[in-house]
């Protein structure tokens, strides 16, 4: 089995991956209903990816993931409280963890460039942050 180490490296490939093919925010407007479909299942890859190196992080520390209905904001407080991420990256996340409720429970015609454009504009912050963390804690 991939120690630590291994595990996050592949899921931070996965989303540099996201970001080779993340559209411009300023093309958003541009793009189909099918397309806007797209670029809101690549931005939940990127915030699956940021939780599953967070899960992997606690595993390995022996805490328990957290489960219920909540576990998703849960995760988030959790790595916080460990100090596995800051309190801005948290708080960054927060938008991120809301688009993901929305994409898994709306429809695609719900999507719209004006509401996805600052996601996808602060997506590259909000991994930069995140990589940053995750270095120190490593």
């Amino acid at each position: 089995m991939a120690d630590l180490s291994q595990k996050i490296r592949a899921e931070l490939e996965n989303i540099e991956e996201v970001f080779n093919i993340l559209p411009l925010h300023s093309e958003l407007s541009k793009l189909s209903t099918l397309e806007l479909a797209g670029v809101a299942a690549l931005l939940h890859n990127l915030y699956n990816g940021i939780e599953n190196i967070l899960k992997q992080i606690l595993i390995s520390q022996n805490i328990e993931l957290p489960g219920g209905q909540s576990w998703h904001k849960d995760l988030i407080e959790i790595s916080t409280e460990k100090k596995i991420i800051s309190e801005e990256c948290k708080n960054n996340l927060g938008q991120y963890l809301a688009f993901r409720h929305f994409f898994s429970h709306a429809y695609a015609l719900d999507l719209y460039p004006h509401k996805m454009e600052p996601l996808v504009e602060n997506s590259q912050i909000l991994y930069t942050h995140f990589k940053k963390d995750i270095n120190k804690f490593l």
